[in-house]
């Protein structure tokens, strides 16, 4: 485990500078503000409905500020992926079940300006490793619209397998959308006892 659970580094190579995920604070909100202004023409296509607010820096504070109790709770992780210190994406591990079920959902995005660099597979895979390492999860689940076929590469080379595709699965923009559904497994978790 890293020396502060639930972050990860990577170095800088050839395709990006130093990436680093960790959990956001209501101190990141002005940043966040900032990328979902200059990235809703490309996320709002696969996002649920999102008022207008959301985009801006009000709607990214409340975000953080509405998602504490879920936070302490355990239910939610929201992590920010970060290039060279700026804010290149954010992965979020919600619907955190613990018991028999021990299972989480896993959703990302990444900078319109910086696709096809190894990010989100990077920042996906520290995701997992945190939801395995970190959180004792068994079982991460995640979703992808069925013509997304770039997220889908990221899921398989982060070690995902298709389980199915869910019809009418997500309100993605207005309008129910069949996703192709995905799992990991850690089988080195140990199943709970009573």
């Amino acid at each position: 485990m890293p020396a502060e659970p639930n972050t990860r580094t990577s170095p800088a190579d050839e395709r990006h500078g130093h990436l680093a995920i960790s959990v956001w604070s209501t101190d990141d909100a002005d940043e966040m503000g900032a990328y979902w202004s200059r990235n809703r023409d490309h996320l709002a296509p696969t996002q649920p409905g999102r008022a207008a607010t959301f985009w801006t820096v009000g709607g990214q504070r409340f975000r953080v500020e509405a998602s504490a109790d879920e936070v302490a709770a355990g239910r939610l992780m929201p992590l920010l992926v970060r290039e060279d210190g700026d804010i290149v994406g954010d992965v979020i591990l919600s619907n955190m079940i613990r018991g028999a079920f021990c299972s989480g959902s896993l959703g990302y995005n990444v900078d319109g300006a910086r696709l096809r660099r190894g990010i989100a597979t990077w920042a996906v895979g520290a995701a997992v490793d945190i939801s395995f390492a970190d959180l004792n999860l068994h079982r991460l689940q995640a979703g992808t619209l069925l013509d997304n076929v770039a997220s889908q590469g990221v899921l398989r080379r982060c070690g995902f397998e298709r389980i199915g595709v869910a019809r009418d699965y997500l309100a993605i923009a207005g309008e129910w959308r069949d996703h192709v559904l995905w799992q990991r497994v850690d089988p080195a978790v140990v199943p709970p006892t009573a």
